[in-house]
């Protein structure tokens, strides 16, 4: 399958060394979570703004139809589209600090994952939030280690399957993971927004 998409890997790589890792020097007090349930050749994404007191402060949801299957490694050509779309929408309510997306950023086997792709694709600093690891081994200090160099870090909530925090643009790893873990409620695997992104999504879903 990827053979046939050479072109999209090709493109990763580009991007891969346009990500910027260090933090930019801005207020981070509002963020946005965005992700995307589907039904067949559809998707229905979903985002929301909180800010710092878990307030809402903007959602939006979106249909529309996805171009390609899902590939692993190549999730942006299926979900960037429907994203991009819906921050489009959003930006014209709302503005936002910071973007969380339910995806790998740098920890990706080519370091430009679906939330990479996406937070240099708006020019935003963000933060990919992935449920499963796509590469790389766990070290004991619960940083992500692939090819010699450390691209993500593993955050588990007591009694709660773990995630997988990287770099998506414009952050550091370790305000990535500072950031993750404060908007965390107790008793939850994922940070508010892209928790209620994931509700909103899927409720547009089965009310559709």
């Amino acid at each position: 399958m990827e053979k046939n998409f050479a072109w999209a890997i090709e493109f990763q790589k580009q991007i891969s060394t346009r990500i910027n890792t260090r933090d930019i020097p801005n207020k981070l007090e509002t963020f946005c979570g965005i992700d995307v349930s589907y039904k067949g050749n559809i998707a229905y994404c979903s985002a929301v703004i909180i800010n710092s007191n878990f307030d809402l402060i903007s959602s939006v949801n979106v249909k529309c139809k996805v171009k390609y299957p899902y590939i692993p490694g190549l999730l942006f050509l299926r979900e960037s589209g429907p994203l991009l779309s819906t921050l489009r929408i959003l930006g014209i309510q709302s503005d936002f600090d910071i973007l969380l997306v339910d995806g790998h950023g740098i920890l990706h086997p080519r370091k430009c994952g679906l939330a990479s792709y996406v937070g240099y694709a708006i020019d935003k600093p963000t933060i990919g939030v992935a449920k499963n690891i796509l590469c790389g081994s766990l070290r004991k200090d619960h940083f992500v280690e692939y090819n010699g160099s450390i691209l993500g870090y593993v955050f588990k909530k007591e009694g709660k399957n773990p995630i997988y925090i990287s770099i998506g643009h414009k952050i550091s790893l370790k305000k990535s993971v500072q950031i993750v873990q404060k908007l965390t409620r107790g008793g939850q695997r994922i940070p508010e927004p892209l928790r209620i992104a994931n509700i909103n999504s899927k409720n547009h879903l089965n009310f559709d």
